[in-house]
């Protein structure tokens, strides 16, 4: 069963950094999905008590990410994601899983930070070499976005290390 349970949540995770890096979201039905898994593995380990600490944890989870979320700190695909991950992973591995996914999440941020410095440094670099004036404006250029940070790809990977290292 355990193998089973790690080549599903593999998958969902596999879908769920896929998406988070391309569009931003995260699809509910991934959440969902892996959220039910998790019900799932808690359900056919008959161990009552593990399975409600693991709820109990998950619970918690939630609360905290519902907050986060409240306040814009994280994405809404995010607070239902980490929750539904911690279901899969157990109470026992939370903190190995919650230190790796805040690893991933730095070198993430780090990374776009780093990426988006050189894009627009490439296109102030363009504009000067295209422009008759470096101080034209182009009115029809959208202003730029506020940063994101695809945080469901550090929850995936968290995930998937925490599950393959767990016993």
């Amino acid at each position: 069963m355990r193998a089973a349970v790690l080549y599903l949540a593999v998958g969902i995770f596999i879908a769920v950094a896929y998406h988070d890096v391309r569009t931003r979201r995260i699809p509910n039905a991934l959440s969902l999905a892996m959220g039910a898994l998790g019900l799932m593995r808690i359900v056919l380990s008959q161990d009552a008590v593990n399975g409600s600490y693991t709820l109990a944890a998950a619970g918690l989870i939630f609360a905290i990410t519902l907050a986060l979320f409240r306040y814009g700190a994280i994405g809404g695909g995010d607070a239902k994601l980490i929750p539904a991950t911690v279901l899969v992973i157990g109470y026992s591995d939370l903190l190995g899983f919650l230190f790796l996914m805040s690893l991933w999440g730095g070198a993430l941020a780090l990374a776009t930070i780093v990426f988006e410095k050189l894009v627009l440094r490439l296109r102030h670099l363009r504009s000067l070499a295209f422009s008759l004036s470096a101080m034209e404006i182009d009115p029809l250029q959208p202003p730029p976005k506020a940063s994101t940070v695809p945080y469901g790809f550090a929850v995936a990977a968290a995930g998937v290390m925490t599950l393959i290292a767990s016993k």
